[in-house]
């Protein structure tokens, strides 16, 4: 069984990222930020699908980031918000994010072989290693410090659920992190194949592990221009390892109906009003820092970590967002994760004018949602 959303397509998936959280996509402290409220996640949702977006991927946090705005301090856990948006929803793919050395693994396959079922096999997975040391000790834990340490953790606790998705019988497992008794897990996974499978795995160690166990990996992007390189790599070592990997990234949108409009906007939150400590932090628990970067290089990741998570800007009128969002499909990505200060706000905006715009080009397909030029 090839799921839909795995399936080969010529077109660029859209979709949005950690609406789940307060503070959405940008360290900012304007009034107009997103709050991540239950009301507001239902409304996106369904707006997202109706518009033909093709996935919404949610962060697992636990502990926010303090500042002036305490960035993703409040979070709806990513099962629970999964669970309840494939329940209301009919088209569009929902992630759940999880982190290996939080969930036990036998509880991980019950949950997420459940939410495949609410969405009739419209569940997606993200799974996260490790990078966070503040909230490993929130859980009574330390951050391994070795790289080789989470994978294993990761590989192994993979495997696990991936066995118990795949047996008909109870197994033992007796590994390294793990030693079970009687395993057996169902309901099983919508057709008998498990979920699509991303990872962000940025160190050597990471990479190998999405190459190996992913079929999506997510990666940040400087220039869309400079990224064949590296894709080109990653599919080369997934390929190595039998496996066809596609690659998504993340961006920021900040559209105006001029260009100058949507420079002053960018401007003004992400500069103006920027939550600086909450986006010092923030980069030292990512290990970004001054000493690791040119100081001209450093300076723009501040402010796109300012403006949005550290995605790839757009920024600009309909046509320059649309001509961004072209150079990026153009670069070979599978999809791209899209941001905003506000995206019941600023969403309807973009639908309206960009999406119209890639049809055009013929990076999307026409949808019942996707208004005319």
């Amino acid at each position: 069984m090839t799921r839909t959303f795995l399936a080969p397509s010529p077109y660029l998936k859209l979709g949005l990222f950690g609406a789940n959280t307060s503070g959405g996509s940008g360290l900012t402290t304007v009034p107009e930020r997103w709050t991540g409220d239950w009301s507001d996640n239902v409304r996106l949702a369904l707006m997202a699908e109706a518009a033909g977006l093709d996935f919404l991927i949610p962060v697992a946090r636990y502990k926010g980031y303090g500042g002036a705005t305490d960035y993703q301090g409040s979070s709806f856990d990513p099962v629970s918000w999964c669970s309840a948006l494939l329940a209301i929803t009919h088209r569009i793919t929902v992630f759940a994010t999880v982190h290996t050395a939080f969930t036990h693994p036998v509880l991980a396959a019950k949950q997420f072989a459940s939410l495949d079922n609410i969405g009739g096999g419209r569940f997606a997975l993200n799974v996260v290693c490790g990078w966070n040391a503040d909230e490993y000790r929130l859980f009574g834990l330390e951050l391994p410090a070795e790289h080789t340490e989470r994978y294993g953790l990761g590989d192994e606790w993979l495997k696990i659920v991936l066995r118990i998705w795949g047996s008909a019988a109870p197994f033992d497992w007796d590994g390294k992190y793990f030693t079970l008794k009687g395993v057996v897990g169902s309901p099983k996974p919508v057709g008998g194949a498990p979920p699509p499978l991303m990872n962000a795995g940025a160190s050597p160690q990471g990479r190998d592990f999405a190459a190996r166990n992913s079929d999506i990996l997510f990666t940040s992007l400087l220039e869309p221009e400079q990224a064949a390189p590296d894709l080109a790599a990653h599919k080369a070592l997934a390929q190595s390892y039998g496996r066809d990997s596609q690659i998504m990234t993340g961006s920021y949108v900040v559209c105006r109906p001029t260009r100058q409009e949507a420079l002053e906007y960018h401007h003004y939150y992400a500069e103006e009003h920027v939550d600086a400590e909450g986006v010092s932090r923030l980069m030292s628990a990512l290990a970004l820092n001054a000493k690791s970067f040119p100081p001209a290089l450093y300076d723009e990741l501040k402010i796109r970590f300012a403006a949005g998570h550290g995605g790839y800007p757009l920024v600009g009128s309909p046509d320059d967002v649309a001509d961004g969002i072209a150079r990026i499909a153009k670069a070979g990505f599978f999809g791209l994760t899209l941001g905003f200060v506000n995206a019941l706000n600023d969403f309807p905006f973009f639908r309206d004018e960009v999406l119209p715009r890639l049809v055009a080009r013929g990076l999307r397909a026409r949808s019942a949602g996707t208004p005319e030029l």
